[in-house]
């Protein structure tokens, strides 16, 4: 007999939702996130989402049914490329500052200026003492994000060893999404428990009372996405909101702290 997975089944993925079921709930909370825009337009508010994670976890997809009946005018999806030279010699964060959203927009961030916590120090791309650097300056700027009247979401979604192995193959050969694979999947492949330890330090350094980590297991996509625009809607105020529809399953979706962090939540 199959072992059980954490949530519930035999590969570490929760219970099956139907297609059906998934889609049914996706279009609530979907009509859930534009009356959520309606008000940060109506209002001038600024909301930042930032979406970190795994390679492979399932950050393209969950921001792609976050955002894709809202207005795109006041939504945008940032995904920056490599710095270049000049912005290699500024100031770490200079280059996501112009980003940051201006009053009435929603914005998204797919992996933001924690790639120096993750992927730059596993894979060698910074110094120990740039990492460290980050770390001490990190809070103090997300701190002047939200006291500047930005609204900060943080969340990372985190897949075991396995699920990170058969989405990678199966992405290499999937002909509609040769533009994901990266010579780099094969190292995060290689290289998940120094991607774990990463991430744990990651939590640990830059978890702070205006800018807190949110954790999703994302070993099932589909529970997933919902569970990260429920937690958004759960954690903001709108008019015409039905908080039934907003409620994150803990199974899924938790704020980290130090109990998580030492709880089998998270994957090893």
């Amino acid at each position: 007999m199959a072992k059980k997975g954490k949530n519930g089944n035999g590969n570490g993925k929760p219970d099956s939702l139907s297609d059906e079921d998934y889609e049914a709930a996706l279009y609530d909370l979907q009509v859930e996130l534009v009356k959520f825009q309606r008000d940060i337009i109506a209002n001038g508010e600024k909301v930042l989402v930032v979406m970190e994670g795994r390679d492979g976890a399932g950050k393209d997809g969950t921001i792609k049914r976050m955002v894709e009946n809202l207005s795109p005018r006041e939504t945008r999806v940032v995904a920056l490329p490599k710095p270049s030279d000049r912005e290699v010699s500024q100031w770490y964060f200079q280059r996501f500052v112009s980003h940051l959203p201006s009053a009435g927009e929603f914005v998204l961030f797919n992996r933001s200026w924690y790639n120096r916590a993750g992927v730059e120090p596993v894979m060698g791309f910074c110094t120990p003492e740039q990492t460290e650097h980050f770390f001490d300056e990190v809070a103090d700027f997300e701190t002047m994000l939200v006291k500047s009247g930005i609204q900060l979401f943080k969340y990372y979604l985190d897949i075991s060893r396995s699920e990170q192995k058969e989405r990678l193959e199966a992405r290499r050969k999937d002909p509609l999404k040769q533009w994901k694979v990266s010579p780099i999947d094969a190292k995060a492949m290689a290289k998940f428990d120094d991607y774990t330890a990463a991430r744990d330090r990651m939590f640990v350094r830059t978890c702070h009372k205006r800018g807190p980590w949110t954790a999703v297991h994302a070993n099932s996509k589909k529970r997933a996405r919902l569970n990260v625009i429920r937690d958004l809607l759960d954690r903001s105020e709108y008019g015409g909101k039905r908080p039934e529809l907003a409620k994150p399953d803990s199974r899924i979706v938790r704020v980290v702290d130090r109990t998580l962090l030492k709880s089998d939540f998270l994957e090893r």
